[in-house]
């Protein structure tokens, strides 16, 4: 296990990645933590401050230390989880249980359940927090829209028509949000104040995006896409600025504001690290080994070290009417937590 962060490690690593002007950080798999469970997974969040990862596995959320990689609790009952969202300003988080139709809300220090809240609208999967405006933004795959809760008095103030599948979004701290609608190879602009959506910008070269990654200083996004690329987008322009490749079965984001990096998780065993160069192209920096599976992702912006699942396939069973294309099976005790970090010293590109 690792030991707990210190102020000068964390010191040091700030100091690295300070200079990613010069030199683009190394990463690497740092270390493996078997979990257990044998329940399918979806996102990761962390709440840095408090050392904490969540993980949505199978029918609850799985709590993990991050200062000694252990699992320290969970919060049970959440069926078809997908997403979770923190709101660490009001002590609470909030998680997406697509198979209830609800959010379930939860005690960000005691992971005590607070309140099960119904969607407006079938499947929640993607969620988030606005600080902004306080409010909970939980996207509905089959309903095609989004819920909006108030995450003050945990009630719910509006649902948003999106006509399309939204898949993973963010806010930018300013009132915006953004998310991919996947079956429309776009992305909505929505204004967190008056639940309109103010725009909606073509992906250009992107097919069905799933994970999305916000550079809010630049005000630019990363779409990953299911076609091998992450394209970078200008939001105030609304237009692709252009692509990248990247590994195959990509479905999650995220950008280090440090290291001024973004980073898309792949299926096929690869996590493949991205910069900006001349006019915003985003450029290919690395591809790192990861293991097979682990397409989902979250970063902690205190640490710089990125969280990924995965686990072993089973057997695949045969395809049936209504699932033509099935999964294989999950090896049971396999369920497994990746830690990949920056190289501690700077290196040349």
């Amino acid at each position: 296990m690792l030991a707990s962060r210190s102020l000068p490690g964390l010191f040091a690593g700030l100091l690295v990645l300070s200079a990613a002007a010069e030199a683009d950080p190394r990463y690497h798999l740092e270390q493996t933590v078997a979990l257990p469970g044998d329940g399918g997974w979806d996102y990761l969040a962390v709440d840095a401050p408090s050392q904490r990862l969540f993980i949505a596995h199978g029918t609850r959320v799985d709590v993990i230390d991050t200062g000694s990689l252990t699992r320290v609790g969970e919060v049970s009952d959440t069926p078809g989880v997908h997403g979770i969202a923190i709101a660490a300003d009001l002590g609470r988080g909030y998680i997406s249980a697509g198979r209830a139709n609800a959010v379930v809300v939860f005690d960000l220090k005691t992971l005590a359940r607070i309140k099960d809240i119904k969607s407006t609208g079938e499947n929640p999967d993607a969620i988030l927090y606005d600080g902004a405006t306080r409010r909970v933004f939980a996207f509905n795959g089959r309903g095609r829209n989004a819920t909006v809760i108030d995450a003050v008095s945990n009630e719910v103030v509006g649902s948003i028509p999106l006509d399309a599948k939204p898949e993973f979004a963010r806010a930018d701290g300013t009132g915006r949000v953004y998310v991919n609608l996947e079956d429309k190879n776009s992305l909505a602009v929505i204004d967190a104040r008056s639940l309109v959506v103010l725009a909606v910008i073509p992906l250009t070269g992107c097919e069905e995006p799933s994970g999305l990654a916000l550079n809010a200083a630049a005000k630019q996004l990363f779409a990953v896409c299911d076609n091998h690329v992450m394209v970078a987008v200008d939001v105030a322009a609304g237009r692709v600025l252009g692509s990248a490749p990247i590994g195959d079965g990509a479905d999650a984001a995220d950008y280090d504001a440090g290291a001024q990096l973004a980073f898309a998780s792949n299926g096929d065993g690869t996590l493949t690290v991205v910069r900006q160069g001349a006019g915003g192209l985003p450029q290919v920096v690395s591809s790192v080994p990861t293991r097979r599976g682990a397409r989902t992702m979250t970063l902690d912006e205190v640490t710089h070290r990125i969280y990924l699942v995965t686990a072993d396939d089973g057997d695949t069973p045969a395809p049936t009417t209504e699932h033509p294309h099935p999964r294989p099976t999950i090896l049971p005790g396999t369920f497994r937590l990746l830690v990949v970090a920056p190289d501690i010293k700077k290196t040349d590109r």
